[in-house]
């Protein structure tokens, strides 16, 4: 077998292989499938504010809506000071204000798909991180209308990770499904990873590569990323996100 016939199995066995098998389970009805009717209420992730008087910071991240889940998740921020009475919610999205302030439930199902804690933090941590990620979004660049880009991005995930960037104190890593946080929105092509555990090399968020103890190692083509996590034992494929150990510690 050549090189290039070798090459060309390789990538239809770790690329499209799972895109065809996360295309499948979207055809059979997967989240998000019927988005106009779709269950947006809380999943019951969090406890009601008023029995929460800490403070709490979560990232969360669901399927996205309509075909699109196929082979990408939303993710979005949560936050509530201590004492508050209600949580905030932050998502970028392609319609109305590019950050949408509590338009959906804290916790809330994506368009019917179950949201997964990508971080969880609560108490005096929570509380000394809460000033810096608010900074984080209100000084975050791309938020006039039609800065909003579904693929490479700047998108929900961009968003997010611009989050992570300036908070390595969260401790978190996005899906690997999440297309669009290798997008350079800073123009850095290189530089250290969120976590300050390794590094990365992005070419406009069409190909990439990721090597970090927190992130493990991922490669990113054309927003598609195929990986291996050692720390949280996990393989990492397109589509089909992890296979192994959840991400939340």
């Amino acid at each position: 077998m050549t090189l290039l016939k070798l090459g060309l199995l390789l990538f239809a066995l770790l690329f499209l292989l799972p895109l065809g098998i996360s295309a499948v389970c979207y055809q059979l009805g997967g989240p998000g499938a019927n988005w106009r009717g779709a269950d947006r209420s809380s999943a019951g992730l969090l406890p009601r504010a008023a029995e929460n008087p800490g403070a709490t910071v979560r990232i969360f991240a669901a399927r996205t809506v309509r075909w699109r889940g196929i082979f990408a998740v939303h993710s979005w921020i949560v936050l509530k000071e201590r004492g508050a009475s209600r949580y905030n919610r932050y998502d970028y999205t392609a319609w109305g204000e590019p950050i949408r302030v509590d338009g959906f439930a804290a916790d809330g199902k994506w368009f019917g798909a179950l949201p997964q804690a990508v971080a969880s933090i609560d108490g005096a941590e929570a509380e000394k991180l809460i000033p810096e990620i608010r900074s984080v979004i209100g000084n975050y660049k791309f938020r006039a209308y039609g800065d909003y880009s579904a693929w490479p991005g700047p998108n929900s995930n961009t968003f997010v990770q611009a989050v992570l960037d300036a908070v390595p104190q969260l401790n978190a890593v996005l899906p690997p499904t999440a297309i669009g946080k290798d997008y350079p929105y800073r123009g850095r092509w290189f530089g250290l990873t969120s976590s300050r555990t390794g590094v990365f090399v992005s070419l406009g968020g069409y190909l990439g590569l990721t090597i970090g103890w927190m992130e493990g190692l991922e490669f990113n083509f054309f927003g598609g990323v195929l990986g291996l996590d050692i720390r949280r034992p996990a393989l990492k494929f397109p589509g089909l996100g992890r296979l192994g150990l959840p991400l939340s510690q």
